[in-house]
């Protein structure tokens, strides 16, 4: 795991308040929404406010680009480690 993965994870349990739930407990190829991690679309709304606040990121619009990044832990960080030329 990547230590963006481990960064990506903790963001996630912080900024959706998921208390219950360790970085450990997150596969980083599980997906985020549906019968993966079971977010949905607040969830998803949320996230992309806190990658905002942490990382500088904008998602100006979504579409199924977006949406591919946002699929698991895995390729959230890879888009994060891309934009910051990572």
């Amino acid at each position: 795991m990547s230590d963006t993965e481990l960064a990506v994870k903790k963001l996630i349990i912080e900024a959706l308040k998921l208390e219950d739930i360790t970085p450990a407990e997150i596969d980083s190829d599980e997906p985020l929404f549906g019968s993966g991690l079971g977010l949905d679309s607040i969830d998803a709304l949320e996230l992309g406010v806190a990658i905002r606040r942490q990382y500088g990121i904008r998602f100006e619009t979504v579409n199924d680009e977006v949406k591919a990044h946002f699929a698991n832990v895995r390729s959230l960080a890879r888009f994060i480690e891309s934009q910051r030329g990572g």
